[in-house]
């Protein structure tokens, strides 16, 4: 491992302060962090540990309805705190679903807003990669890239984001504070990942020494508490990447959608948001047809990017499946595998 300084800032101010010098990076859980370190994928020059600044380790359930979540607060905790799972089920769903139980209890929510890309030729410091190394090339566009882009992807960059908990944020338009060298700002979480362009390793819209200080879900969100699921699909039933998922949430009233938010994992640089799913399930009855067209709809721009047309087919059939289990209502017990087709039947009692 190459050496580094550590700084451990007493506030946010010097936390920022400390990260905007050039080979800075912020340390929290470190689970994404330290691998790439071992691996020599990044080396930072210096690591700003803010895992211990009290005011970003906190759930804020505000009188109108929404929710603040610190970026430190981690995976599981956010995912067992008994008002947020009631109120956000998919996200909970979508939280319990990935890694395995002992990485949700270091992960944090910051850390898996931005954790990088599991592509298996960025993570090997012998193949040419755009996104480490600019100008380089990209391996995967000749080599295993079946579990790789479907939309938005460029020929300099076939990779896909990571992240099960950003799929349905992104459906129920969380939105990201950020605190920077200018003072605070906010960003619709849809916005900060970058799809990869000519620019592969810009991979979000933050600037140096930008941290991401929480994420909040508004009170509009709320409304689809009792139709929303989350559906992952993977090579093996637990601790495993998305080959496809989806996040669905509805609201339904006299035998109609009157409203659909809808997002895609797996299939591109960032959490997929489907508008034109979403436009085309409005104001029409629940229906295996409706969910076909709103799939159709939310795939009509898909292309291979390599040996990989079977995942624009299987995000189809993964949303309408997702479409269906979210209209035929929340269920009050998560399943025994959460977020896995192949749970039918629910399990382990939930925390609402």
């Amino acid at each position: 491992m190459n050496e580094f300084e550590y700084v451990r800032p007493a506030s946010i101010a010097e936390a920022v302060a400390a990260a905007g010098e050039p080979g800075a990076a912020y340390l929290a859980g470190g689970t994404n962090l330290l691998d790439l370190m071992k691996g020599r994928i990044t080396q930072p020059t210096r690591l700003v540990d803010i895992s211990r600044l009290p005011e970003l380790n906190r759930i804020e359930h505000h009188a109108d309805g929404s929710v603040r979540i610190g970026a430190l607060v981690r995976n599981a905790d956010l995912a067992h705190d008994r008002d947020f799972a009631k109120d956000y089920p998919a996200v909970a769903e979508a939280l319990l679903s990935g890694a395995s139980a002992q990485l949700r209890n270091a992960a944090t929510v910051g850390g898996n807003l931005l954790q990088r890309t599991r592509c298996a030729y960025f993570y090997d410091a012998d193949s040419a990669c755009n996104r480490r190394t600019p100008g380089a090339g990209c391996d995967a566009r000749g080599g295993d890239n079946r579990l790789h882009a479907v939309l938005g992807w460029s020929e300099h960059c076939i990779a896909t984001h990571p992240s099960d908990f950003c799929v349905p944020l992104v459906a129920l338009d969380a939105v990201v504070e950020i605190e920077g060298r200018d003072g605070r700002r906010e960003i619709a979480l849809e916005a900060l990942h970058c799809l990869p362009g000519v620019t592969p390793e810009r991979e979000a819209a933050l600037a140096p020494g930008d941290l991401v200080v929480a994420l909040r879900l508004p009170a509009t969100a709320r409304a689809f508490t009792a139709h929303e699921r989350y559906l992952k699909v993977r090579e093996r039933t637990s601790y495993a990447f998305a080959v496809v998922s989806a996040a669905a949430a509805l609201t339904v009233a006299d035998g109609k959608i009157t409203a659909a938010r809808l997002a895609l994992g797996g299939v591109a640089a960032k959490p997929w948001r489907a508008r034109e799913a979403e436009s085309a399930l409005a104001g029409t009855a629940p229906s295996r047809a409706a969910y076909q067209n709103a799939a159709e709809a939310a795939l009509a721009g898909a292309t291979p990017s390599g040996d990989n047309a079977f995942k624009i087919e299987l995000a189809r059939r993964t949303l309408v499946r997702a479409l269906s289990l979210a209209a035929a209502g929340t269920p009050d017990r998560v399943p025994a595998l959460p977020a896995s087709p192949f749970s039918s039947v629910p399990g382990a009692v939930h925390v609402l």
